[in-house]
């Protein structure tokens, strides 16, 4: 199991993040949907958590599979999709992704927010992350994907009319006010040999990048949300996740199998790719009900289940 924790530091409080967070969510994914491929939202409902107390729990399915490099294609099933499961029970937050058909693969994120800039070395209270495993990540100057890149998400030219913040400049991380931190520690295991190592690493890679894409546009997009309040930003919500299931869902139903075949192709996948994970030694198991709820316990492996 390879785990790193990163920490991100934003020009914005706590408090001010909370709606952020809902709103950079909500519009990113829609964004990021179309062509059959996205993210389906399942369900979005309180829960309650013994030492948290309430929040939120949210259930995603994000479709995927032309996303991923040709090596993993070669043993994964031409349909596909990453259940993600997140308790919200801010400013502690719990993220667990699972693939159905491979349960030796596991990511866990735990997240907590903090108005520093990030020099809690055991934010998460029970023991330091070594230092080696721990990486800042600097929305004003860390290199992200081409594709991702946007002129007026370019933090070094950015101005909040609202708020009168920005431009960043080199070095803002230790004199900006107010500044706050997403620590977030992320474990991620794929326990299969010859693969797990270049996996492992491949995860972290597209977890850094949507780190900080995903943080980055939170800043950028300060004006259009900053002011909401909660009620507010989960009617915003509401309405983005009927929108982009409705782009996802149309898609598919243009462009691939009969929803029948799609259900029956996930809960038995081809002999083809069967024989191709026997191979590695994965044993493929059906899918579970993803009407089952649970608030996971404290460490937790992804078996019935990503900002």
């Amino acid at each position: 199991m390879l785990m790193k924790e990163y920490r991100i530091c934003m020009p914005l409080t706590v408090d001010e993040y909370r709606i952020g967070q809902l709103y950079m969510i909500s519009k990113h994914s829609c964004e990021q949907s179309g062509g059959g491929e996205g993210v389906e939202v399942v369900r979005n409902e309180s829960d309650t958590h013994p030492q948290h107390g309430l929040g939120q729990l949210t259930e995603k399915r994000i479709h995927l599979s032309s996303k991923l490099p040709s090596w993993v294609k070669a043993f994964v099933p031409r349909i596909f999709y990453v259940t993600e499961k997140a308790w919200n029970f801010y400013p502690y937050t719990i993220t667990e992704y699972s693939v159905s058909f491979l349960p030796k693969f596991s990511i866990r994120i735990e997240t907590r927010f903090e108005n520093n800039n990030g020099d809690n070395d055991n934010v998460f209270g029970d023991m330091p992350t070594p230092a080696e495993n721990v990486s800042f990540l600097d929305i004003l100057s860390d290199p992200i994907p081409e594709k991702h890149h946007k002129d007026s998400e370019d933090l070094s030219r950015w101005q909040s009319n609202k708020t009168g913040r920005g431009p960043l400049e080199k070095g803002w991380r230790d004199n900006h006010k107010p500044i706050m931190c997403s620590y977030k520690r992320v474990q991620c295991s794929f326990e299969v040999y010859g693969l797990q190592t270049r996996t492992e690493e491949f995860i972290h890679k597209n977890i850094r990048d949507i780190l900080l894409v995903g943080h980055k546009q939170a800043v950028a997009w300060l004006d259009e949300w900053h002011g909401m309040s909660l009620e507010e930003v989960r009617e915003y919500e509401q309405t983005m996740q009927e929108k982009t299931n409705s782009k996802v869902k149309s898609s598919q139903n243009n462009t691939g199998p009969p929803a029948a075949s799609r259900t029956s192709f996930f809960r038995s996948i081809s002999v083809t790719d069967e024989r191709c994970l026997k191979k590695m030694g994965v044993t493929t198991v059906a899918m579970s009900d993803p009407s089952a709820s649970s608030v996971p316990p404290s460490p937790m492996r992804l078996n019935s289940n990503p900002e």
